[in-house]
């Protein structure tokens, strides 16, 4: 099994989203050794914004190809996606915008658009800072997970879970709860993922 492992957060050592990919990537190990891990940090090596390359050889196409390549390789793909204004970071966006390529990871029909990335399982662990979960006051100002569940459906991918650490910026004693309830949560969908 690849494994593709994709940190977005730029809060370094003081991200919850990090912390979360860490751990399910070291259960999905444990579940499966052998597992082979790629890794990459959205932050520390930022993608420039996509804009169309006409020179194959120009370096900004040459990356796009190794990150499409990457994706396309993975079996299973987790994501740290924090929060970040509603939405996600813009570097996950621009390593999105490199996967989502039409004749290679969708095509358009007759029918309308169809996903070619199927087969694949994408975990991603969503931290935000207060509560736009389902139910909750604010569950209308959530762009992230809708985001990217459509996105991946829109790519093929169906098997999409979320690990999810809500409210951690409301207070020590909301970081501490949500921790654990997502800590709890990560044995659970590396089990799926396997």
């Amino acid at each position: 099994m690849k494994l593709l492992h994709i940190d977005s957060s730029a809060l370094g050592s003081h991200s919850v989203s990090r912390g979360l990919t860490a751990a399910i990537v070291a259960e999905l190990v444990r579940e499966q050794p052998g597992v082979e891990v790629s890794y990459r940090d959205l932050a520390a090596k930022p993608l420039p914004h996509w804009s169309p390359v006409a020179d194959a050889a120009d370096p900004a196409a040459v990356l796009s190809s190794e990150v499409l390549e990457e994706f396309l390789a993975a079996d299973v793909i987790v994501i740290g996606a924090p929060m970040y204004n509603f939405s996600v970071p813009s570097a996950l966006k621009a390593w999105i915008d490199r996967v989502a390529v039409a004749g290679k990871t969708f095509q358009y029909t007759a029918n309308g658009p169809e996903g070619l990335a199927k087969g694949k399982r994408v975990i991603i662990a969503s931290s935000r800072g207060g509560f736009y979960g389902q139910g909750s006051a604010a569950q209308s100002f959530d762009f992230q997970e809708p985001y990217l569940r459509a996105v991946l459906g829109f790519l093929g991918i169906t098997e999409v879970e979320f690990v999810r650490a809500e409210g951690v910026n409301v207070s020590a004693d909301h970081k501490t709860e949500a921790l654990k309830t997502a800590q709890a949560s990560i044995g659970v969908v590396a089990r799926k993922a396997a």
